[in-house]
């Protein structure tokens, strides 16, 4: 068993860097959609046991309550910054009854009850696991144990930085890279692997139904346009070095 840890931003002013592509609304929609994907897929499986989400969103309560999870206001926490805001957050939490926390990030649509399965399984020969994403330099995922947390680094660089500080430490880390934690979507490229997804069914049910209520149609020609200036450049990098 487990507990889970899932910090969200205010939805408002979620994923401000696909601005270009998306309306504030859109963004909102997108982002909440994700975020109930991943509470759905936690509270579904047997291992966990707890689930709380940390947000300073208004809707954040009833979005916890809809998934069965506790909530924290962010702004009662007395601190700022995503590393800060979870360290905050892990001494408030009732502390799980096998010492396990999960903390993960809310924009994995395509998450998966096997990849949490994964991530507990290697967990039980290693003291911390590491969910990477697919370029295998963020963390997406923590796996720790609660009696010894980490110096949370999440941002550039994060896989490197928690790896380095597991090895000073004396613990034996994984580094897992799956599908469901290697896919998180922050740049207008996202969206394009976004559509690809869901038109293979590997995304979760809320991000299908966003998709499909019209935005996907909507995007289609933007991103293609970004698909096809992205292979015309790697064409141009080609040459260069040819």
């Amino acid at each position: 068993m487990a507990t889970a840890l899932l910090p969200i931003k205010d939805l408002v002013a979620a994923k401000t860097r696909l601005s270009g592509l998306l309306t504030p609304s859109e963004r909102r929609q997108l982002a909440q959609a994700m975020a109930e994907d991943v509470l759905s897929c936690l509270q579904a499986h047997p291992a966990i046991e707890q689930i709380t989400l940390v947000s300073d969103d208004s809707s954040a309560p009833h979005l916890a309550r809809g998934y069965g999870a506790d909530c924290l206001d962010e702004q009662t926490l007395g601190c700022h910054g995503l590393n800060p805001v979870i360290a905050a957050a892990l001494s408030r939490l009732e502390k799980p009854s096998d010492g396990r926390v999960m903390v993960l990030h809310g924009d994995l649509p395509a998450l998966t009850q096997e990849d949490i399965s994964a991530a507990l399984d290697a967990m039980s020969t290693h003291g911390m696991v590491i969910g990477c994403d697919r370029a295998g330099t963020g963390t997406n995922m923590l796996l720790f144990a609660v009696e010894r947390p980490p110096a949370f680094c999440f941002g550039v660089n994060s896989c490197t930085r928690h790896t380095a500080w597991a090895a000073e430490s004396g613990i034996l880390c994984k580094n897992l890279q799956t599908s469901g934690f290697g896919f998180d979507v922050d740049l207008p490229e996202d969206m394009l692997l976004l559509l690809e997804h869901a038109a293979a069914g590997m995304l979760g049910e809320c991000t299908s139904r966003v998709l499909g209520g019209g935005l996907a149609a909507r995007l289609a020609p933007a991103l293609a346009s970004l698909s096809s200036g992205e292979a015309d450049s790697n064409a141009l990098r080609t040459g260069d070095r040819a």
